[in-house]
């Protein structure tokens, strides 16, 4: 009785896997943009726990010896704590009045649709095309005979007026991609269009008016030009007037103006970790459909 041995299973040539040299490219150029951001955040980061003496013996090294003297200088002396509750005030209402604003004016556009929406959409978007530098001297003279120069309300008033633009162009790309069924279905039901607004397209549109409100948070947080121009009470200044007012004429004390720098940007920080997850995703529904 003759017994066969198994044979052995064919080995399978496995194949190297070669690098992808297309990519290089790409990534160093990241890599290298990556480098140009970090740099600069890294140097401020370090300068502001050094000493003006540190500063200028090593700009690029790690502090010898970390201390907090520029945060308390900062805070003692420069109306920090003032600034930046102004700072708090101005934007959070900004961005607040300009989102119920604009996301009432898109969804009132997608809801007229037609030629008639099509040029009141067009109307809201000419704002996108006026740079803001041509209307600053129309808008402080309006502003100034209104009594509204040199208070916060005219600020927050002209951030409002200066950034709906832009946040009804997203929003009303976002509100034309939701299905027009959930509206019908809730008109049947009995819903108004104020409840169509609150109640359905609001809710719906949490990515998109994330995306928007991070947009307006940075420009309205880091604006400079407008409380330059309606701003001459040091008790009214912004937080990045305040510390403008750190770089002097001759010399500059750059460790507490970095140490400020660097107060001024964890607001700025906290709101895009806690929104960071709805930011791309609204941003990229919006531009779905235009």
């Amino acid at each position: 009785m003759s017994t066969t041995s198994p044979t052995a299973a064919p080995r399978r040539r496995t194949r190297s896997r070669r690098p992808d040299w297309s990519e290089l490219p790409r990534g160093v150029l990241l890599g290298l943009y990556a480098l140009l951001i970090a740099v600069p955040l890294v140097i401020v980061l370090f300068t502001a726990f050094k000493t003006s003496s540190q500063m200028y013996q090593d700009p690029f090294g790690l502090p010898p010896s970390p201390s907090l003297a520029n945060f308390a200088e900062l805070w003692a002396g420069g109306r920090i704590g003032t600034s930046f509750l102004n700072s708090v005030v101005v934007t959070v209402v900004s961005v607040t009045v300009t989102l119920l604003v604009s996301s009432w004016a898109a969804f009132s556009v997608t809801r007229i649709g037609g030629r008639l929406g099509t040029v009141i959409f067009a109307i809201f978007c000419l704002g996108l095309a006026v740079p803001a530098q041509v209307a600053m001297i129309p808008q402080y003279v309006i502003f100034d005979q209104l009594g509204l120069t040199n208070s916060l309300l005219g600020l927050m008033l002209i951030n409002i007026a200066v950034t709906c633009s832009v946040a009804i162009f997203i929003l009303t790309g976002f509100f034309r991609t939701l299905p027009q069924e959930l509206f019908e279905a809730a008109e049947i039901d009995g819903a108004g269009t104020w409840q169509l607004y609150w109640k359905v397209a609001l809710p719906l549109s949490t990515p998109s008016l994330a995306a928007v409100a991070i947009f307006l948070f940075v420009m309205h947080w880091n604006d400079l030009l407008y409380p330059l121009l309606f701003i001459t009470d040091p008790d009214l200044a912004t937080l990045p007037k305040a510390l403008l007012d750190f770089k002097g004429e001759y010399t500059t004390n750059y460790p507490v103006l970095f140490a400020g720098v660097l107060i001024a940007s964890i607001p700025m920080i906290v709101a895009y970790v806690f929104l960071q997850r709805w930011f791309v995703a609204g941003i990229t529904a919006g531009a779905v459909r235009g």
